[in-house]
């Protein structure tokens, strides 16, 4: 069987193609115009993130399984994939521990302002007349309220680690929801309690832009918003602005809308303060690539067994 990797530079080990496979092209990156020219008679294909829709499978007469290398699937068109009888699996749970631990890294680097009083020990320390320099004022994370939009399995092992940390966790029910399931809080109520709101909800027409300019003032102002979820799920032109205003005391994001972002994206511009930006990787401890690394391969001899793992299509 002929396998593709289509983005492989998204993985920071490598991937070996099984004893079965007959022919191997693993790609570093693929633009959108070549899908169709390199997955020609591949009846397998391994994508992370580069997207195949409809009138891209279409085209592939020959493709018979989809390998995603993550847990988000929203870059496949699942129905044109059951149209066609072509299978997908995905990677579930493989990043939970990594993600999880990396929202509680961001929470305590904002709220005692870590970056900024790593910079000030270089700049004001030397010269300052006593032994230790005072700058913004530092919060504590015991007692503490944490909102939680989102509650599978990487926004429950959050609210685990935020419980052990002393803090009140509170999850937060749909928006717009007329009743609250038991164990949820009204969604606007989450918005107004919370000192930190982390998303872990995925990426749909309901959730996009979940976050908007109309939700950023509902927070309290030195609320702190964290987001290693989908980009999409936050207004980021909105966001800029309310991080201007001090509608919200800052914000950690680990992901954005379009990635990698356009040199003028909004909130790339060096007069948003207060934002803590890193280029998605919440998922990628060494321990989180393992296993992905291993999901990948378990799929694959799933798939040629016969018995797929992880299906979602």
């Amino acid at each position: 069987m002929k396998i593709v990797t289509l983005d492989g530079d998204t993985l920071p080990l490598p991937l070996t193609p099984p004893d079965w496979c007959t022919a191997w092209d693993f790609r570093q990156t693929t633009a959108p115009h070549e899908i169709v020219t390199v997955l020609k008679g591949a009846q397998i294909v391994i994508t992370n993130k580069v997207p195949l829709r409809a009138e891209v499978l279409e085209a592939l007469p020959d493709l018979r399984y989809i390998c995603v290398a993550a847990t988000g699937y929203d870059c496949i068109d699942l129905e044109a994939c059951r149209a066609r009888g072509i299978l997908v699996s995905n990677v579930p749970g493989y990043s939970t521990r990594s993600v999880a631990e990396g929202v509680i890294a961001a929470l305590f680097a904002m709220r005692r302002h870590l970056l900024s009083y790593a910079q000030s020990a270089r700049t004001a320390w030397p010269a300052s007349a006593h032994f230790c320099v005072h700058q913004q004022p530092m919060l504590d994370i015991h007692g503490a309220t944490l909102g939680i939009i989102g509650q599978g399995d990487i926004g429950r092992a959050v609210g685990s680690l935020a419980h052990a940390l002393g803090m009140h966790v509170m999850y937060a029910e749909r928006k717009g929801a007329t009743t609250v399931r038991p164990g949820y809080h009204a969604f606007d109520d989450v918005l107004a309690r919370s000192d930190v709101l982390s998303l872990h909800c995925p990426l749909t027409p309901h959730t996009h832009q979940l976050i908007d300019l109309d939700a950023l003032v509902q927070m309290k102002p030195s609320a702190v918003l964290i987001n290693t979820a989908r980009g999409g799920l936050i207004n980021e032109s909105d966001l800029a602005h309310a991080l201007r205003q001090g509608s919200i005391a800052g914000a950690a994001l680990d992901v954005l809308s379009t990635e990698p972002p356009p040199a003028d994206h909004p909130l790339l511009q060096p007069t948003v303060p207060n934002l803590l930006l890193t280029p998605h990787i919440a998922w990628a401890s060494q321990q989180g690539v393992t296993n992905l690394l291993r999901g990948i391969n378990a799929n694959l001899r799933s798939f040629k067994q016969g018995d797929a793992q992880n299906l979602v299509s």
